[in-house]
């Protein structure tokens, strides 16, 4: 996927990302977005808001369950939802 476009920087370093581009990786579903610098170029992905995801793996807990099982679960639904 690749897709470019022209935006503003205001005076105070804020710019707007277009609709269609929002729209495509889905950042209008999240209140978040990581942000970082990788070989010179910015980087916007949107993230799930932890506390939203307060009781989503509530039906996959078991009694003694394995730290690790559980922790592999959180990891997986977390990265269903960045996707």
């Amino acid at each position: 996927m690749y897709m470019s476009q022209f935006v503003s920087i205001t005076s105070q370093g804020q710019i707007t990302l277009p609709a269609s581009m929002r729209r495509l990786i889905a950042l209008d579903l999240y209140k978040k977005a990581l942000v970082r610098i990788e070989k010179q170029r910015i980087i916007i992905e949107p993230v799930a808001d932890f506390l939203s995801l307060g009781g989503t793996l509530k039906h996959k807990a078991k009694k003694n369950q394995n730290i690790d099982k559980i922790i592999q679960s959180e990891e997986n639904v977390i990265a269903k939802m960045i996707k």
